[in-house]
């Protein structure tokens, strides 16, 4: 597989098992790649780590249903793989500016992480930690 085909790889993988507990190892494991390699192509190429990515898709899905749905506060905190309501409260203030409360009154959903769509074209690394040749350097 390229890096794109990766980077599409796991954004499906996390999106079919998003209310899973979802880490790494399993990740890698279920692509057949290093841990360390998913994650630095699925940066590359969506420009946030995996990590990341399943964090503010599951915000995203938790501000969904605190719109659409009558769920406590608490429930969909658990369901986005919080240990507690005051965690997921500073995690939601954090992205969405507002605690879950005044979001669920504002009434209006707007999301900040929707699926990662791959775009099809060439990706190349540009970071500084991997220079800027890294695909060259790795295939000689």
């Amino acid at each position: 597989m390229d890096e794109k085909q990766i980077a599409e790889a796991v954004a499906a993988y996390v999106e079919d098992n998003l209310h899973e507990d979802l880490c790494l190892e399993s990740i890698a494991d279920k692509l057949g790649y290093s841990k360390f390699h998913i994650n630095r192509v699925f940066a590359v190429v969506t420009g946030c780590t995996i990590y990341k990515y399943i964090q503010m898709r599951r915000l995203t899905e938790a501000a969904r249903q605190l719109v659409e749905t009558e769920k406590p506060i608490v429930e969909i905190a658990y369901e986005a793989h919080y240990n507690s309501q005051q965690a997921f409260t500073l995690a939601f203030h954090r992205e969405y500016q507002c605690a879950p409360g005044i979001y669920r009154r504002n009434g209006v959903f707007y999301p900040k992480k929707t699926r990662a769509v791959i775009e099809n074209r060439l990706y190349r690394a540009e970071s500084s930690f991997m220079g800027s040749n890294w695909k060259e350097r790795a295939a000689a």
